[in-house]
């Protein structure tokens, strides 16, 4: 039996013969995404049910000394689970158990493949008063994957939802299934203190150091009614200091921005939605009257900032929308192709980012556009560079490839750091890395993955 024949074999005896393929027809969708990264190769796809099914895949791994690659929903767009140096792929949306609720300490335990629209489903339905913070994705995409990769949601100013994380249980590179957090300890799943935080060890790893297989999700109180307030500049100098003032009130849920060439009458525009909830008209009305002064403090007649009183239908129904609809403002090319370059930056940052970006953009024939979110009551802002592309145009992907490249590198030089880095961004920032911080990152992955099989290819420089 050769060895490609005895890891299929293998990996039917783990999780069964309808669940395991090495048919290209099955691989396809497993060797792309839906951003610019070309094909890559494939040579199993496996969807393990159980943590022991899991753990006997890596075991197996181990062994035969074969690359092995976790993946949720697969809706990054920069090629992170696809595998570098090919391998076995494993599918965990069928762990897709929503194990407990716990109302009183507010936190819900879930598996790996439970995808945020099923658990934003099963709260409405079981618990109307909690609620998850939601990411601007497709409702398939799975929450443990937008906690792993540091992802932000519908609560951005409670922090990243990796800082909404409790716990874990991690099926380590060798085989051992490890508790992380309060229920390392404890039978509750509450907090992630007061031990060390060895949560860190996967968490923005992009699956090189263990495979999640659960995770404790903190929940939130759910208010009755949500609204918005919308703000518009023509002078991005203003922004900053709108936020400041906008954060200070402590009345906002969300705040995103935006910026978008098409249609007209947006050019040149900066947007600033604010999202708040409460329990009565009275309390909504009431936060709208203090964001409503806003403009007064920021700028003068001639730099001024605008509270819009009259919202389109469109804008409120897109920012209010649960979950809201990734990329709706983007200028979808014949080929449907669609990126972004996310960068994390300190706000102060953001007017020279937008006036660069349009540069780019225009460099590389293409529209501005941008999405923006502000995370943790302004302390960083996730800068969103926009690039859709004709997939079936080797010419524009590479456009947009190249536009990525760029505004990799000037979100560096702005100090601020590549969200979801792709393996160009990857080198980009370990660049500009302190070279002790890499060794030691390299040391981490060689203790934890001695045999180098958990997703190679990345975070190697």
């Amino acid at each position: 039996m050769g060895r490609e024949e005895l890891i299929y074999n293998s990996l039917v005896d783990i999780a069964g013969e309808d669940l395991v393929s090495n048919e290209p027809e099955d691989l396809y969708i497993y060797s792309r995404d839906g951003g610019t990264t070309k094909p890559r190769r494939v040579d199993y796809v496996v969807s393990p049910k159980t943590v022991e099914e899991v753990q006997k895949i890596v075991i197996l791994a181990n062994k035969e000394n074969v690359p092995i690659t976790p993946m949720g929903g697969g809706l990054t767009l920069n090629g992170l689970v696809i595998p570098v140096r090919g391998g076995i792929v494993i599918d965990m949306k069928r762990m897709d158990r929503i194990i407990e609720v716990n109302e009183s300490s507010r936190y819900v335990i879930i598996e790996a493949g439970v995808s945020q629209g099923a658990l934003m489903s099963y709260l409405k339905k079981n618990y109307p008063d909690l609620q998850h913070s939601m990411p601007e994705a497709p409702s398939i995409a799975t929450v443990v994957g937008n906690l792993l990769i540091r992802g932000h949601g519908s609560l951005s100013q409670y922090g990243d939802n990796s800082n909404m994380l409790n716990g874990i249980e991690v099926v380590l590179p060798t085989g051992e299934i490890c508790q992380v957090g309060s229920c390392s300890t404890s039978p509750h799943w509450f907090s992630k203190g007061p031990l060390p935080d060895l949560a860190g060890l996967f968490v923005g790893w992009f699956g090189t150091t263990g495979i999640v297989t659960k995770a404790s999700l903190r929940l939130y109180p759910r208010p009755e009614k949500r609204d918005m307030v919308l703000f518009a500049t023509q002078n991005p100098d203003l922004i900053p200091d709108v936020i400041c003032k906008i954060t200070q009130t402590r009345m906002a849920d969300n705040i995103g921005m935006m910026e978008q060439e098409k249609p007209e009458y947006m050019k040149g525009y900066q947007f600033i939605g604010v999202i708040i909830s409460g329990d009565s008209e009275e309390e909504i009305n009431y936060k709208k009257k203090v964001l409503g002064k806003i403009p007064q403090a920021c700028g003068d007649s001639e730099n001024k900032v605008t509270l819009l009183e009259e919202i389109p239908p469109s804008s409120k129904e897109r920012f209010l929308e649960e979950p809201p609809f990734a990329a709706v403002a983007a200028d979808f090319r014949k080929g449907g192709g669609f990126q972004y370059c996310g960068i994390m930056m300190p706000i102060e940052k953001v007017p020279e980012a937008w006036r660069r970006g349009i540069e780019i953009a225009h460099k590389h024939g293409m529209l501005f556009q941008c999405a923006n979110q502000v995370m943790s009551a302004g302390h960083e802002v996730m800068f969103g560079f926009n690039y859709s592309f004709n997939r079936a145009d080797e010419k524009d992907v590479e456009r947009a490839k190249k536009a990525m490249e760029d505004t990799n590198k000037l979100g560096l030089e702005l100090g601020g750091i590549p969200w979801k880095a792709d393996l160009q961004a990857q080198k980009q920032i370990v660049e500009k890395m302190d070279p002790n911080t890499f060794e030691l990152m390299k040391k981490v992955k060689k203790l934890l993955d001695p045999n180098g099989i958990m997703n190679p290819g990345n975070w190697e420089g």
